[in-house]
Parts: structure tokens; sequence; C-alpha cells
């Protein structure tokens, strides 16, 4: 069976393709860098984190960008004509008052791996840009058409136009196609699929919270008019509501208690070899009763069918996700091992990755063989160049632990570990010095909601020399941080680990209570901060991730 969600932690908007025996899901990563994280599969149970797209700063700016912006939505296609795999993606700037200014972007390659291309601009109508390769060998971009008029419906329309692949760029101005399968309103995440004749119109609607649903249209012409799927949404944990006069995206009070996955929309379609279509899709799990998505936006997969008079539904029936699904019954893949341990000593797993800028500028694992040097740039409030390494969270029972040598000379200058959900919601475990009592000192420190809180009671004084052992314990709504000085070999389960500071209460690390940033989650990783030359560096012998 396949186990939902098959993409834990922070991964939505998911887009599913296959290509002959192989499988990939490409999702949204915002502000964090690279750009676009690709799994892989090749039997739609074990998925691996294979590489990320966007991988050059120069042409994927995220600095100054605000939480919550940057890549979003990334559309991921085949096309066996041209031998090329297309990633279309959005490059999120601003919504202040309901602008929403953004550029859409395509590039290609003919692996996987890359290189990909050089971006394309396509246009700034709206996000959520998707490519449809027609049988003829046209190519048609769809997305979101974001209206900011007064007097019309928000957040606007599914629009379409042609692309030629040859001039590399958009046919005239896009035309308005599609207002929606359901009245919930907030439809966005448009793709386009083609079945005996019809043109499939696939949309999320409802907005990406409690209200969020997928729903299908289809019609004779890619221009339509589309006829609206009878039994929309086709997916949903909530009940039916109107929400067209209702741009807002969250709708807590659409919470469905008998649904095991919450949040459930954004889909696209997949079709394995011998005909067994799948869906791949967004969904959550909160903390109760906040309703609050620590580990934020998921991916989930569950098994459609096409009915005689030919619209899509859960194999399962109704329209409720689940939280297990039929395998295809391919041959079980193996699926590399993420490593518990990361010692340096070669190379780095891709579910390491920073905010805004490309961690390989401020930090090397060359200048001292065996060890990750992190050279200390700005604050982990910042939005510019911040020297964070971190990972998603995905589980409600991990641990992180680091070993780290820090000598700081001034005390502007701190490293350590991090708890970090944006740069305004952060809990850092950071050693840095102290002139009132004359030695490195380790304590905690707590920015909630751009408000910052130090915890001198938990400061406690280190030797001169020693390196330190870090760690980071959540089990469930408990957020532990921990300290030793003592290695008494590789099983970091046997360290004699003193506790610091209070416990946290996780689920303030999460979407719904973050004020400054939301669609993303929460990450654990190790920093280092250097607030007078930017020339301090701390050495990180390894770090270790575990699901417990």
């Amino acid at each position: 069976m396949i186990k939902n969600p098959i993409l834990p932690g922070f991964n939505p908007d998911p887009c599913i393709i296959r290509k002959g025996d192989d499988y990939y899901i490409a999702t949204s990563t915002f502000e964090w860098f690279p750009g676009v994280a690709i799994y892989h599969s090749r039997d739609l149970e074990r998925w691996s984190l294979l590489t990320h797209a966007l991988t050059d700063e120069e042409t994927l700016d995220l600095r100054m960008l605000p939480s919550a912006k940057g890549v979003w939505a990334p559309c991921l296609t085949w096309c066996e004509r041209d031998g090329l795999f297309y990633l279309l993606y959005t490059r999120m700037i601003s919504h202040n008052a309901r602008f929403f200014d953004m550029d859409n972007f395509l590039v290609t390659a003919p692996d996987i791996l890359g290189p990909w291309s050089e971006p394309t601009y396509l246009h700034s109508i709206g996000f959520d840009p998707s490519l449809f390769h027609d049988d003829g060998g046209k190519k048609y971009v769809v997305s979101l058409e974001w209206e900011t008029r007064d007097g019309y419906e928000k957040p606007g329309v599914i629009a379409l136009q042609e692309y030629d692949p040859v001039r590399k760029e958009v046919v005239g101005f896009a035309r308005r196609i599609w207002t929606g399968g359901t009245d919930r309103g907030c439809i966005e995440g448009p793709h386009i699929y083609k079945r005996n004749g019809f043109y499939y119109i696939m949309t999320a609607e409802g907005g990406t919270g409690y209200g969020h649903a997928v729903a299908v249209g289809r019609s004779s012409s890619i221009w339509g008019p589309y006829e609206r799927d009878p039994q929309n949404p086709i997916l949903s944990a909530a009940g039916d509501f109107y929400g067209r006069d209702d741009d807002g995206f969250l709708k807590s009070e659409l919470y469905n208690g008998a649904s095991p996955l919450q949040k459930t929309g954004h889909g696209s379609l997949v079709e394995t070899r011998d005909g067994r279509w799948y869906l791949a899709h967004l969904c959550a799990r909160p903390f109760l009763p906040e309703l609050r998505c620590t580990l934020g936006r998921e991916t989930a997969l569950q098994e459609m069918k096409w009915t005689d008079d030919g619209w899509i539904r859960l194999a399962s029936g109704g329209n409720r996700p689940s939280l297990e699904a039929p395998s295809p019954g391919l041959p079980p893949a193996q699926v590399p091992d993420i490593p518990v341990r990361q010692d340096f000593d070669s190379g780095w797993d891709p579910q390491y990755i920073a905010p805004r800028t490309d961690w390989k500028k401020w930090s090397s694992m060359t200048e001292r063989k065996g060890f990750l040097r992190i050279h200390g740039q700005q604050s982990l409030c910042s939005l510019d160049r911040v020297s964070l390494i971190a990972r998603r969270l995905t589980s409600l029972n991990a641990s992180f632990s680091a070993s780290m040598e820090f000598e700081p000379s001034v005390w502007q200058q701190s490293a350590g570990m991090v708890a970090y959900y944006d740069n305004m919601n952060w809990i850092f475990l950071r050693v840095y010095l102290s002139e009132r009592l004359g030695s490195r000192v380790l304590d905690l420190m707590r920015v909630e909601n751009g408000e910052r809180r130090e915890l001198p009671e938990t400061a406690a004084s280190l030797p001169n020399g020693a390196n330190i052992f870090l760690r980071c314990t959540v089990k469930d709504r408990s957020t532990r941080f921990w300290y030793s000085l003592s290695d008494p070999g590789p099983d970091v389960d046997a360290f004699e680990w003193t506790s610091i500071g209070p416990d946290w209460d996780t689920s303030l690390l999460s979407d719904e209570y973050c004020k400054y940033g939301e669609f993303t989650g929460t990450f654990v990783g190790v920093c280092c901060v250097d607030s007078n030359r930017r020339d301090g560096y701390a050495d990180f012998d390894w770090v270790e991730y575990r699901d417990n």
C-alpha cells in the first residue's frame, strides 16, 4: 500500500509525471535555495529527493524576498517529441495591497538531473503556470490571471495562451477559459490533460487552507467552454460551501475532523504504463484544537478511476482523501537511504538547503577536511544573506544533533543550532562570547513573530577550546534543546545530554501561528552569525537527523 503523506514535511503544490518507468514529483520551495525540489520513484510507494532544478543564484534571485515568496507551484512535464523536460514556475515577489507582483518562467533539460536551460520569461499575469503539450505539437500555457480591479471576482480566473517554443515566448494575450468547477472561489493551480478527445482542466479551489479542493471540467476544444464535473469537487477534506465572495485562503472554520488529511487540493494526474491513474495532491496534518500545521503542507497520493461517462473519481469512492492508497503493483524499487549522519567527508545530501542564497558561497567542506565550515553573515532575522543550512522537519517525533567547534572573537559572533520556521520565527541554541562572564556562553534566543526574547537564565559557561555537541528533540507538542561536552562515541543517544531552557510549544512554529509568512514549514539546521566583520566561522564535524 501507498502510505500518505508520501512526501512528509514541507512539500507543497506537487506536480507528478512519468517518463518511461520513472516517476517524478516537483514541489514548491518558496524562499529556500536551491529552488524546486524534484523527487523520484519507480513504484509510487518509495520516494527519494533526487535533485533541485534551480541552482543558479544569478537567475534565481531570492534575496530580500519576504517569507513565503520566491518559487511557487512548479509544473513539470516531459515531451517525448522534443526529448525534453519542461519546468514552469512562478517567482513571487510581493502581494502588497493585493497586487501580486510576480514573473513566470520556463526552463528545459534533456535529463532530469540537468543541466537546465537559462530561464525563458513567459508573463506576469498570475501565478501557477502550467504547460500542456497537444498531440499536434502545439504548446499552451495555462495559469491563474490575477484580478486586482474592484467590482470583479477575486482572485481571478484561469487563462490560456499558446506558447511558441521556437521564438520562446507566449503568443498574444491570454484568453480567459475557466471560472472554476465549484463556487468555492480562490481558483488556482490549473493543469490540462487530454483523453478520448476531451480536454480536461483540473484546478485547485477554495483557497490553500481548510476549504481546499480539486475540481475538474472538460471540453472538446482547449479554448472551451468547459463543462463542470457534476460531482465536483472530486477531492476535498471540507464539506460544501460558497466562497466566491471570500478570497481569504485559510478558512479554519471548514476543518473537518472526519478527514484524516486536511487542506487537500492542488492536484495533478499521472498514468502508469498499465493504465492505472493516480492523483498527487497537497495535504496537511494540524495540531488540534489550534489547527496549526508545524510540518507545513505535504504531498499525498490517491488512486483514481475513470467512469463510463468520462469523469475521473477517487477509486475508493466519494471525495475524501485516504491515508492509504492501493499500490500499482510495480516491482519494489530500491530507494537510497537518507543518511542519518552527514560527516562531510563525501558530499552533501540534497535534503539540506538554505534560505535565499547558495550555501556553497559561504560555507566549505574543503577548507578543513572532514568538516563543514560555515562563515558567519547576517542575523537569522535578515532577508538577505543568512548562513543557515537546514533540512525539513518531517516528523513530530524527531531529533537533530550536531558536533560544533566555535571560538568567537567578539560578542557579535554566534553559532549553533536552530529550529526555524522563517526569519521572524525561530529558536536559536547559540554559543557566543560573554564579556560579563569572560568566557564562551551557551544560551537560547527566541524570535516569535518578530519579537526577540533572550533567555539569560539559560546561560551556561563553556571551557575554551572544547567542542560542543548540540541537540534538538521534537516529541509531539514539546520541542526541547540539549547540549553535551562529552563524546562517548558514534551513538548520540549515549551522550550525557544536559537540557537547556524550557519546553517549547512545537505548534507555534507553524503556518497558522506565524504572522509574517505562510505556506512553508519548520526546518532544523546549523548556522553562524557574524555581525562584526563577517569573518568569523564555525566548524561542524557532523550533523545527524532522525525521525524516531
